[in-house]
């Protein structure tokens, strides 16, 4: 059936661990919570409606506004660091990404406690800016948007660097060459020359950056505090705590469309870009 035998395994295993889970949580949005939870069989589309609720359509557009938040530092941060890895001689750029890399060969959970040590009240931060006289007394860094915001960045920042450093490192230099021989100063290359021709680089690490933390549950709950309820949390609740699976999967399959939809738009966008 098909040509290459090898495509077999892939097919299995998407099928196995994608495909199949995706069908299930499908079939299951469009029953009821059974009186003990399970399932009871009876077919409506009442847990879409109540899906689009405001109290849970306020949650989703809270972890769409931090999700865009932690997406956009992160490509701020990630941009001056690729370029400088690509202005570094070639023999010292693997080394720089390795070094980049190497704090994510610990746990996630373990990198995410860690910044919980740092931003509570007796936390290296607070006690640095008391040093330093710019504060009299700890300020509440951990249990906020901004300690979430802080530990999604962390973690997904190394991947951003990677997919912009790989549009920049395979841009053409002769383009840049002759914006300055044009007359172009540094600034006017970066904004006319640089960004565009990395813009999939960094649209790319933007989405990846977003996907995840739209749907990430650890974070929120570690450094929010669980003060701040993101969708992720929401779908983890109600399968464990509420044992209402038809309700949770029809929040986990919009969320899944949300996600298809940013993947699509930039394959467009991408496909645009090298027309």
């Amino acid at each position: 059936m098909f040509k290459n035998k090898l495509v077999l395994p892939g097919l299995t295993w998407i099928s196995l661990f994608l495909l199949i889970p995706c069908i299930i949580i499908f079939t299951y949005s469009f029953f009821e919570r059974g009186v003990y939870g399970g399932i009871e069989y009876n077919f409506n589309l009442e847990n879409y409606v109540r899906s689009f609720k405001w109290t849970y359509f306020k949650i989703l557009l809270t972890s769409g506004q931090i999700a865009f938040l932690a997406a956009s530092i992160s490509v701020l941060i990630a941009f001056p660091a690729a370029y400088c890895i690509t202005k570094a001689n070639p023999k010292y750029q693997i080394l720089l990404l390795f070094f980049m890399m190497l704090p994510f060969w610990s746990n996630y959970l373990i990198r995410t406690y860690s910044w919980m040590v740092l931003l509570n009240n007796q936390g290296l931060i607070n006690n640095l800016l008391i040093y330093i006289g710019l504060i009299d007394e700890p300020i509440r860094l951990l249990y906020t948007k901004f300690s979430v915001i802080v530990g999604l960045v962390y973690n997904y920042l190394p991947f951003v660097v990677l997919s912009i450093y790989a549009s920049l490192s395979t841009m053409n230099k002769e383009i840049i060459e002759a914006s300055e021989d044009l007359g172009g100063n540094f600034f006017d290359t970066l904004i006319r020359v640089i960004i565009p021709l990395s813009l999939p680089g960094i649209l790319a690490g933007f989405i990846f950056v977003f996907v995840l933390s739209v749907g990430n549950f650890i974070t929120p709950d570690l450094l929010g505090g669980g003060k701040f309820l993101m969708i992720g949390n929401l779908i983890y609740d109600q399968f464990l705590s509420a044992r209402d699976w038809p309700f949770g999967s029809s929040l986990s399959l919009i969320l899944v469309t949300i996600m298809l939809s940013l993947l699509f738009i930039q394959s467009l966008i991408l496909a645009r870009k090298k027309l």
